[in-house]
């Protein structure tokens, strides 16, 4: 019976043993397992971290565009241009400059950022603030237009326009509008607005009503990042955020005409303390622009001129 049993212990032995084997087997195809999985995830997130951090691919500026599409002879190229200033003015480098709208020898001015947005009436000789109407701070004020002595003041993405008397800057009504506000300008019929995107929605000037939606385009592609607006003489003339170049655009076909290079107006000093280029001022007396930017120091009355070759 011992023989038995130790028989018996020799084979459950044996069979412990394969039982073991096969065990560290499983474990070990379980562990390569999941060493691959682990490995897969860990490169899938090394690209997506990789890619995240990445600086973005810098965009052509609609200078370079046009450039490019003129060399090409591209048959809608658009025409180049510059600025040519005549005076140069004092600004408030205070004001986060989102609108400018000139009325004989008024101008009127939207700032913006949360909790420092206004609407001025100011001198276009001397950049003195004479009125000053802050906005409630939970508001980031942009674009401007006037329509019949009222002024009309875009939130950015509040969506609500403000409407006041241009006499007494007393608030005298609302529009509700769907999604961010940039810029607005009134072309004598109707109200255009931009929304940083490549589109100019034309509006009511009464009930702020959509008319119409207007898709621009340079060279053929999208002239993204649309910015404040002037309307001047059946065209609009479009700031491009974050550039020194203002379009001008047919509102017909949406199709840049013009670009205009804005560049050179500051000194590095003033640069290094103001923001980007934005602000448009038509002067129908004496057919020129008053032009500046948020934060800047000075504003700048200007001819746009041919760019040299």
């Amino acid at each position: 019976m011992a023989k038995v049993a130790k028989g018996d212990a020799r084979v459950q032995t044996g069979r412990g043993q394969a039982s073991t084997v096969q065990k560290s087997k499983e474990r070990i195809a379980t562990l390569r397992w999941v060493i691959i999985v682990s490995a897969v995830l860990v490169l899938a997130f090394l690209k997506v971290f990789w890619s995240r951090f990445q600086p973005a691919p810098e965009r052509a500026t609609p200078s370079e565009v046009a450039a490019a599409a003129v060399s090409a002879s591209a048959p809608d190229a658009p025409e180049r241009l510059k600025v040519k200033v005549l005076s140069t003015r004092p600004h408030d480098p205070e004001a986060f400059t989102q609108g400018l709208v000139l009325d004989g020898d008024t101008m009127y001015e939207s700032t913006g950022l949360n909790g420092k947005s206004s609407l001025r009436q100011v001198d276009p000789r001397t950049g003195k603030v004479k009125r000053k109407l802050d906005v409630p701070s939970e508001y980031f004020a942009e674009g401007l237009a006037l329509v019949d002595g009222r002024l009309i003041q875009l939130t950015w993405q509040e969506e609500k326009a403000f409407v006041y008397n241009r006499a007494d800057f007393k608030k005298v009504g609302e529009f509700r509008y769907d999604g961010e506000g940039w810029g607005l300008c009134w072309d004598g019929a109707r109200l255009v607005m931009s929304d940083g995107s490549d589109r100019l929605t034309f509006r009511d000037p009464k009930t702020f009503a959509v008319q119409s939606i207007l898709n621009v385009t340079l060279a053929g592609q999208p002239a993204k990042e649309l910015n404040e607006l002037e309307c001047v003489d059946g065209v609009v003339y479009a700031n491009v955020w974050r550039t020194e170049d203002i379009l001008r655009i047919d509102p017909k076909d949406g199709r840049v005409t013009a670009v205009i290079d804005a560049s050179g107006l500051l000194t590095p000093e003033e640069k290094q303390k103001a923001d980007v280029l934005n602000g448009i001022a038509w002067n129908p007396k004496t057919k020129t622009f008053l032009i500046t930017g948020k934060l800047w120091p000075k504003m700048f009355e200007v001819q746009f001129v041919p760019a040299p070759r």
